[in-house]
């Protein structure tokens, strides 16, 4: 099939849902202008200080350096704080809310992305699942307590030395908090936010149960495939047909859609379609 079929057979599948699941991963926030942090120089072109330094995505985006060295912990996650506030959600963001007003779809937003960018985009906070937490909410290092408060810190970061110039601190025994954000390795990520935010997700499937579900994947890759894993997994239910849009790894085996082309670009060519249904 040509790509301008592909696009066709996918506006039809969105057209044709009773409910609409947006799966979300690193991919759909690079048309906004967010790094992806594709593989170790992907990561580096964003953080060139952490190449000189021999530190990869997995060594910055790991709990023992709130731990050691609370500044350099923060110096990561406070600049990426400041880089999610700062950016606005792209175009693409918009198009999918307009599909679910004009066929009052039912929907809900899994994602693996800890920058609020849906939530900023206009979308419920009740119907979005963070499988990985967010940037912005915190919680106690420790934990002292089972906790998670909003990030309200302003946190400047000297961008040479990656090290935070303000460390946030817990609201409730005064040591150093963290982001409610699960790391690799980690062991005291409280994940009380994000379970009651699964079961809202499993309350979903359950009312939509043998619906017709379109299933829509944007930018999630395979090097942390928790998105991917999920919409393969959904698509294997009756009734549920995943729609994946991805530049470099874009299969999904049959009856399943294949967009190869990225986030923004591949939900402009569904809605030129949508305008032809």
């Amino acid at each position: 099939m040509s790509q301008t079929e592909l696009f066709h057979a996918a506006a039809q599948t969105i057209a044709e849902a009773r409910a609409l699941i947006v799966t979300a991963g690193a991919g759909i926030g690079v048309d906004s202008g967010l790094p992806d942090f594709r593989g170790d120089h992907g990561f580096w072109k964003a953080y060139p200080m952490y190449q000189r330094l021999g530190i990869n995505f997995v060594n910055a985006a790991n709990p023992t350096h709130f731990e050691q060295d609370p500044a350099f912990g923060w110096g990561f996650y406070g600049h990426r704080t400041n880089l999610y506030r700062a950016t606005t959600p792209h175009e693409g963001f918009s198009l999918l809310r307009q599909w679910i007003k004009r066929y009052d779809l039912n929907h809900f937003v899994v994602t693996s992305n800890v920058d609020g960018q849906f939530q900023k985009a206009g979308f419920d906070e009740g119907a979005i699942l963070e499988v990985h937490g967010s940037i912005h909410h915190l919680q106690c290092l420790k934990p002292c307590c089972m906790a998670i408060w909003p990030n309200k810190e302003e946190i400047p970061v000297d961008f040479n030395t990656m090290r935070a110039e303000h460390v946030p601190r817990c609201i409730h025994c005064g040591h150093t908090a963290r982001p409610n954000i699960l790391m690799f390795g980690d062991y005291s990520w409280i994940s009380d936010r994000t379970q009651h935010q699964e079961e809202h997700f499993e309350a979903f499937l359950d009312t939509h149960r043998d619906q017709p579900i379109t299933v829509l994947e944007i930018g999630a890759g395979t090097m942390v495939p928790t998105i991917r894993f999920l919409s393969e997994r959904l698509g294997r239910r009756r009734g549920i047909k995943v729609i994946r849009i991805n530049p470099r790894e874009p299969h999904i085996d049959a009856p399943h859609i294949s967009l190869n082309c990225g986030g923004l670009e591949g939900l402009r060519g569904i809605e030129q379609q949508l305008d032809t249904l």
